[in-house]
């Protein structure tokens, strides 16, 4: 949730299977701006869509162990993720698609059965990010059989910062987009900067209660495990998995947020965090990451010059 004094226009709608929001510096803006976003979201879910049967993602599993030529935002999209994968030395890993879908999330959030009886199982450590090769000169895919990709720790933030910046360049205006939690910014901010509330729910956020942030560039990404989960057999699991066992974590942070120069680089670290545990402070400090951190039982750490909460 966003709040300012700035004479701005807002909107939101449903896409991506999250809550996308826009918030623009001209209100004169926003149809355009409106209208920019929902073109880009639609092409990135054409692309990145684990859970459409005519998704270029879906078309890659179809064909495994071959070479398939892929869009230019596809090859950008993984691209992205392999990038994340990189740099966090495979704790975001896009090879998690078979663990995620193993442990019930194999369907839009939205439709998943939320307590079943049948328990959740982990096949282990997943294939690995390096086992996916791109060609992006020849714009060439190859997965291998029996690994299925899911880009969803890197796929909304990176839409977030493509369609901020299309709308800034478009438009010439500032502009918010958040999806989901993950926050991108671009243009000229507001005068106080993008005031953000943050907190487990991106939907549910209170001013009242809930920490106040300003944001006058970059991203922002919130990771939670509090919000998207379901029980498998009464276990209690969510949608952010560690590649290195293929289940979900040791509970530990209930929330993780992150402040970076792109929306994608703060949600690959905030992901990063929630797989790493106790060891997310000191990581996040090392890589001069600001962040807050909300333990399960409500104690917050906040690091590398995190802001104190302050009035929205």
């Amino acid at each position: 949730m966003t709040t300012t004094t700035d004479p701005v226009a807002s909107s939101r709608f449903r896409a991506l299977g999250t809550t996308a929001e826009l918030t623009v510096t001209d209100p004169a803006r926003l149809p355009a701006a409106e209208e920019l976003l929902r073109a880009e979201l639609r092409a990135v879910d054409r692309a990145c869509s684990r859970f459409r049967d005519d998704s270029e993602i879906t078309a890659l599993h179809r064909r495994a162990g071959s070479a398939v030529p892929v869009s230019p935002l596809l090859a950008e999209a993984l691209e992205v993720a392999l990038h994340a994968a990189e740099v966090t030395d495979g704790l975001v890993d896009p090879t998690v698609g078979q663990a995620v879908s193993d442990l019930g999330y194999d369907r839009d959030f939205g439709e998943i059965d939320r307590d079943a009886a049948t328990a959740a199982t982990s096949a282990g450590a997943v294939a690995g990010w390096w086992r996916v090769t791109l060609d992006l000169t020849r714009r060439e895919v190859v997965v291998p059989r029996g690994v299925r990709l899911d880009l969803g720790a890197t796929a909304k933030a990176w839409a977030a910062d493509r369609a901020a910046t299309a709308v800034a360049r478009e438009l010439g205006c500032g502009v918010l987009v958040g999806l989901g939690g993950d926050i991108a910014t671009a243009g000229p901010a507001p005068t106080r900067g993008w005031q953000v509330v943050v907190g487990d729910d991106h939907a549910a956020t209170d001013p009242r209660r809930d920490p106040v942030i300003a944001v006058t560039a970059g991203g922002l990404a919130t990771s939670s495990t509090a919000c998207r989960t379901w029980r498998r057999a009464g276990r209690t699991v969510h949608h952010i998995v560690d590649p290195r066992t293929g289940d979900v974590p040791d509970v530990c942070w209930r929330t993780v947020t992150v402040a970076a120069a792109t929306c994608v680089d703060a949600n690959t670290a905030s992901t990063a965090a929630v797989v790493l545990g106790t060891q997310a402070p000191a990581w996040l400090a090392g890589h001069r990451l600001p962040a807050r951190l909300v333990a399960a039982d409500g104690h917050e750490v906040r690091v590398a010059g995190w802001p104190e909460a302050g009035p929205a």
